[in-house]
């Protein structure tokens, strides 16, 4: 009895040592890097994380877990962020204290919906009721607001299911039963292992700068074709033929044909926002369903399809219809894309400024 207690609590510190020094790495000072710093003051170094700062920490967090689960760390990455965006979706309903992951779960699932004491965080009784929450840190608690324990009861949870990419997929339908939900971490585990990094939120403007297009706020405003609706997009006039190109870093969701859009093509990124690009000419022939864009990244051409069976052409002057729809988990809906649009034209013309002097 006397070993087994010795054996737990040397497991416990030692997970809690080698966990505490992978999280708090990135915010240690450079010069313990090797690195010169002058002294800063005291407002200065207590100033929030920069975001590279959060996603170094964060890669060290889904690693370290990874590692004691043999859960690859962009799998881990993939849900966490999935769940970040839907805490965005709804608020209220997935209220929690900031922390590093967006992974939530709630009080009875955590601690079983049979558990008499809503305030559990006994790893033992909460097992014994079936809940889903685990001690990560190895400090025999298990704590939901804790990155450590939140993360590690996650990946206990897909762990069950085995290592492969159709047994991921299992347990990730078996935990949501929403084949949404299952698509969407799917893409972004994609994302994340084909470029090996997390910082994948950098925009570009939909056509090239300096070419000849317009554009105002169109959203919201009346459209009778197909029957009354509301035009759910900008519409960015420019010559027939002009490249449109991604926006984001992403994976193409669909490709072909709409009645309404004519050829067109829809993006998914990991902010969880589908970008729907519509009227095109024509599309770039590398680009297919389930391939990984980048910013810039010409997908098709400015064109006047659309309003009728494929092939229909010019019922309206050419221009790229550019939509973003936002997935709450169960539906999608459109918001206004034209502030959006602002900040990526002034961003990249600010960031090809910066270049040429």
């Amino acid at each position: 009895m006397q070993q087994h207690w010795i054996l737990r609590n040397t497991y416990g510190l030692c997970i809690r040592t080698i966990l505490a020094g992978a999280l708090l790495l990135p915010f240690l000072p450079a010069d313990v890097y090797g690195e010169t710093t002058a002294h800063k003051d005291t407002q200065t170094q207590a100033a929030e994380p920069k975001p590279a700062d959060i996603f170094t920490a964060r890669r060290h967090l889904y690693e370290s877990i990874g590692q004691m689960t043999q859960i690859p760390w962009y799998r881990l990455a993939a849900i966490d962020q999935y769940e970040r965006t839907i805490t965005r979706a709804h608020p209220k309903d997935r209220k929690h204290p900031e922390r590093l992951t967006g992974i939530f779960m709630t009080a009875p699932a955590w601690r079983g919906w049979l558990n008499p004491d809503e305030t559990d965080q006994h790893p033992n009784s909460i097992l014994f009721f079936n809940g889903k929450g685990r001690d990560g840190s190895g400090d025999g608690i298990a704590d939901s607001n804790n990155d450590l324990d939140v993360l590690y009861s996650m990946a206990s949870i897909m762990q069950q299911y085995g290592s492969k990419q159709e047994d991921f997929g299992i347990g990730l339908w078996e935990y949501y039963h929403n084949s949404r939900a299952v698509q969407r971490i799917q893409q972004f585990a994609k994302l994340y292992e084909h470029f090996d990094h997390l910082d994948l939120f950098g925009h570009a403007f939909p056509v090239p700068l300096g070419t000849n297009y317009s554009y105002r706020s169109t959203w919201g405003t009346k459209r009778s074709w197909g029957g009354y609706r509301i035009h759910e997009g900008t519409d960015i006039f420019a010559p027939h033929g002009l490249p449109v190109r991604s926006t984001c870093y992403g994976i193409v969701e669909i490709k072909g044909w709409n009645p309404f859009g004519g050829w067109r093509i829809g993006i998914r990124d990991l902010n969880n926002h589908y970008h729907y690009y519509a009227h095109l000419s024509g599309f770039d022939k590398g680009v297919k369903i389930g391939d990984v864009v980048t910013p810039g990244q010409v997908v098709g051409w400015v064109g006047s399809s659309g309003y009728g069976k494929p092939g229909t052409q010019g019922k309206f002057p050419p221009h790229l219809h550019y939509g973003i729809y936002r997935d709450s988990g169960l539906h999608e809906w459109s918001f206004d894309p034209y502030p959006l649009l602002r900040h990526w034209e002034q961003e990249e013309r600010s960031q090809r400024n910066k270049k040429s002097k």
